[in-house]
């Protein structure tokens, strides 16, 4: 039985080029929506809101933004899989180890893509239940957006702002390395295209962290009250 195209080493990396550019595209739209509680509380409720009924007529209430959700889950796990199986494959692939065979050098950010991985979604799940569904949030009011992230990120819950961190740090490393491994294989083979595709995904990568740092931050500081 010949193996489905998607099933084939090509196929995956095409299903983790794909799944993952939309999920950058929704990190970049999630950053600057977020960046809109510095306009203010009206501001940042009402844009809140707006994505609530997103859709409408077309499609009654929160309809539209529960068709995100489930499409981002499935591009997440076919992301997840794909990586998973590209990884067992290279492993399987590599020769018989010796033992005085020299380890293979790779990037920071390579080398923490699993550890990195788990973190990220560990916190997705963590922050769903927090400012999606209220549960883990000290406010929980679904009416008052602007108040829950004041609310979840205050002084005295610093931890939450630490985690939050943590895990935006362990997504730039993961964004900063796919991205370049994107670059690379759309066609940046040259010494001068590697370099430039480096230094691109690592600005890219640096701001993408700073704009979603920057909430948590403002409100720990006092910036945003």
């Amino acid at each position: 039985m010949s193996r489905s195209p998607l099933r084939s080493s090509i196929g995956l990396k095409i299903v983790m080029a794909v799944t993952g550019i939309a999920l950058v595209l929704f990190l970049i739209a999630h950053m600057l929506g977020n960046l809109k509680v510095f306009a203010g509380q009206t501001s940042f409720d009402h844009y809140a809101h707006w994505l609530r009924q997103l859709g409408a007529p077309i499609l009654p209430g929160t309809w539209f933004i529960w068709i995100q959700r489930i499409l981002l889950l499935v591009a997440v796990i076919a992301h997840i899989a794909a990586a998973t199986a590209l990884a067992v494959r290279a492993k399987a692939a590599q020769p018989v180890r010796y033992a005085h065979r020299r380890p293979v050098r790779t990037s920071y950010a390579a080398r923490t893509m699993r550890w990195g991985g788990v973190i990220i979604l560990l916190f997705v799940i963590y922050h769903i239940l927090d400012l999606t569904t209220g549960t883990l949030n000290p406010l929980g009011d679904p009416d008052r957006p602007f108040a829950n992230v004041v609310a979840d990120f205050a002084p005295s819950r610093w931890y939450v702002t630490l985690f939050y961190t943590l895990a935006v740090v362990a997504l730039g490393f993961h964004l900063r390395h796919g991205v370049y491994s994107a670059l690379r294989s759309l066609g940046q083979q040259t010494p001068r295209g590697q370099r430039t595709a480096k230094a691109f995904a690592l600005v890219f990568a640096i701001v993408l962290c700073a704009g979603f740092l920057a909430v948590p931050f403002a409100v720990l500081t006092g910036l945003v009250r």
